[in-house]
């Protein structure tokens, strides 16, 4: 008996040893992911105990994204795994659900980081748009809420893949269990609309937050260099840090962005089986926006290096590995 089609063409995409390759740098993603984000949990849960059971919103959404990264790295690899050993698709069903949960935080990850991008050119943007200025402010009232509120819609938007994963592992037989090859009308326009609301929509988001935020902090330095007469550059501290770290999020963001929509096109257009590459590419995203977080928040970064050369310190050979934990002064310049 030949095999349909779309199936020939599927199981084709990956040969057994690019799969391995590709599982052998997912895991070692994912332990860089889990140890970027489980550092963030553990300091924001001493900030939490320190301000009195309290946390500021830009921390509790940190936090968000960092329970998503982890769930999302651990589930994609145990996802992976089981789909290695489980040659002859026995746990199918178990493998079809932990797709969906993996594909419902990955959802999670990207709103909750356009969420974060939104909250901070909130702040840093002086005169916000008066428009939608109220439920701007509804919003950052409710941080927890919209947080929580983020992670269902997550679920709930990924749960019909359920349908279309089954369906294709019972028609597959032991050929392509837990792949997602949509037929007809109904699974195209599915995996087209996941794609659209779960990628590009926050995607749009983040970029009209990065230009509002890059706009208005061209206005402000200029009218501070106007203010100085050019006497010396103007400085914002940790507030440039902040700027620096949303437009370095919006960049790797749209990194990411690029490349799954281009595997998401393989899967729609030419029913290749590339949910390995989706979550290669997903991998690499969080270890890099988990690091620039940590970067992005002055008191994270100068905690994470004072760990990180006191553990260079027990090892004298990886001394040259260490980073200066403060800038060297520059010699400042004698009044006349």
């Amino acid at each position: 008996l030949s095999l349909p089609q779309h199936l020939r063409v599927s199981s084709i995409m990956l040969s057994p040893g690019q799969e391995m390759g590709i599982w052998i740098m997912t895991g070692f993603l994912a332990i860089l992911t889990v140890f970027f984000n489980v550092y963030i949990l553990l300091v924001n849960q001493r900030n939490w105990r320190k301000n009195h059971l309290h946390l500021c919103p830009g921390d509790t959404i940190m936090t968000g994204i960092s329970l998503a990264s982890i769930g999302h790295q651990v589930l994609s690899y145990f996802w992976m795994t089981m789909v290695e050993i489980d040659i002859n698709c026995v746990y199918d069903m178990v493998e079809s659900i932990l797709l969906v949960l993996v594909f419902s935080l990955k959802f999670s990850v990207m709103w909750t980081t356009a969420f974060l991008t939104f909250f901070y050119s909130t702040k840093l943007v002086i005169e916000p748009i008066h428009c939608y200025t109220h439920i701007q402010e509804v919003i950052l009232k409710h941080v927890l809420t919209v947080v929580i509120v983020i992670f269902l819609c997550g679920f709930t938007n990924c749960l019909p893949l359920l349908k279309v994963l089954t369906y294709q592992n019972s028609s597959a037989g032991s050929i392509n269990c837990g792949s997602i090859i949509p037929e007809g009308v109904t699974g195209l326009s599915y995996i087209i609309y996941l794609a659209v609301i779960a990628d590009i929509v926050p995607g749009i988001l983040m970029i009209k937050c990065s230009i509002s935020i890059s706009y208005h902090l061209a206005i402000h330095l200029r009218h501070m260099k106007e203010s100085t007469n050019g006497a010396h550059a103007p400085k914002l501290g940790t507030q440039m840090r902040v700027i620096r770290m949303n437009l370095t999020l919006v960049v790797v963001f749209l990194c990411f962005l690029l490349m799954d929509l281009y595997t998401q096109s393989k899967v729609v257009l030419q029913s290749e089986n590339s949910i390995g590459l989706t979550i290669l590419f997903s991998a690499l995203y969080t270890t890099a926006s988990g690091f620039v977080l940590i970067y992005g928040k002055k008191s994270f970064w100068k905690e994470f290096l004072q760990w990180y050369n006191s553990f260079l310190d027990e090892y004298s050979c990886l001394n040259c590995m260490k980073i200066p934990e403060c800038k060297n002064k520059k010699h400042s310049v004698p009044k006349h």
